[in-house]
């Protein structure tokens, strides 16, 4: 087995900690939304990212993008913006007097895709993404185009606008492993933000850390760090647990969330320079695996709950 030497996770924990320091250059704070982001890529999964405008969602994926050397491109979403649009269609060529059709590709074809503002499209393009980001390809007509690996979907929504937004479908948040909650900066996160970038601008240079091939090996690795047994048990727990918990969910996890949360907490330990899983990867993963997953009931939001508190109260009763 690979893991039998207890050094092995830890040889790749400096790997990690480059890439912090690297991105540190660019953005102040929210290493808990990188560390999660990352989590996201090495399970080869999407992320939505949620959070007030200005607080660097857009320039943190495209930093990670820089660092990894990935192709990266930018969908920002519209009320009028086409499925089409999103992925690629058909063109007119003409060439020594014929006239052929030739596939454009759309902005789908790169390795991280952010998908700005995703709520503001109609359900129509929304579901233009869906094939995309669950089996790694694109069809337009009769045509299947397959995208280059690794292939990810990082998309921003923002929490406080109604108007001109559709909430994104149950079904369609469920293809997303983590939905990554983006809060505002500490007071001395923001001095140095304000101090960074409201003065003489510099450009700042990042080292390429990590490139295709990596990654591809680092996504691999990261489905061979052992969890107990015990610590498995109670993950799935947790999930079954948001099916019967009826006092403050309508509606539970399903079983892709039990997948998500071992998977999310083997990549964390590996982040972290772990050879294995611990209760506290778990514990730590289950917000952002569930929260977009449970429904909370009448009962629930009528006190004020929000689902992160539903979520530490499930956490509290399956210990």
């Amino acid at each position: 087995m690979i893991f039998k030497r207890g050094g092995f996770m830890k040889n790749y924990k400096h790997v990690f900690d480059a890439v912090f320091k690297e991105i540190n250059k660019v953005i102040v704070g929210q290493n808990d939304v990188i560390e999660q982001i990352l989590v996201s890529i090495l399970c080869n999964s999407n992320a939505l990212l949620e959070g007030y405008p200005g607080l660097a969602k857009t320039l943190v994926v495209r930093t990670l993008a820089d660092l990894m050397n990935l192709k990266f491109s930018r969908i920002q979403n519209t009320p009028d913006l086409m499925p089409s649009d999103i992925t690629g269609t058909h063109i007119i060529e003409e060439t020594s007097g014929k006239r052929n059709f030739k596939f454009q590709p759309g902005p789908i074809f790169a390795n991280i895709v952010l998908a700005d503002e995703i709520n503001r499209a109609t359900p129509k393009t929304q579901s233009a993404l869906l094939e995309a980001m669950q089996e790694k390809q694109v069809t337009v007509g009769n045509s299947t185009f397959k995208l280059d690996l690794p292939f990810f979907v990082l998309a921003t929504q923002n929490p406080i606008e109604q108007e001109g937004t559709y909430a994104l479908p149950e079904a369609q948040a469920d293809r997303f492993l983590l939905k990554i909650k983006v809060g505002y900066p500490s007071f001395d996160e923001e001095k140095e933000i304000v101090g960074r970038f409201a003065s003489v601008s510099k450009e700042t240079k990042l080292k390429t850390l990590l490139n295709k091939n990596h990654l591809l090996s680092l996504q691999s690795l990261t489905r061979q760090v052992p969890v107990a047994n015990d610590i498995k048990t109670r993950a799935i727990k947790l999930i079954m647990a948001t099916r019967t918990n009826k006092d403050v969910i309508s509606y539970g996890a399903s079983p892709r969330a039990s997948i998500g949360i071992l998977l999310a907490s083997k990549a964390r330990a590996l982040i972290r320079g772990r050879n294995h899983v611990s209760n506290e990867d778990i514990n730590e993963m289950a917000y952002p695996i569930m929260r977009h997953r449970v429904i909370l009931n009448f009962e629930a939001e009528r006190k004020g709950m929000t689902t992160d508190d539903a979520i530490k109260h499930i956490l509290d009763k399956v210990k």
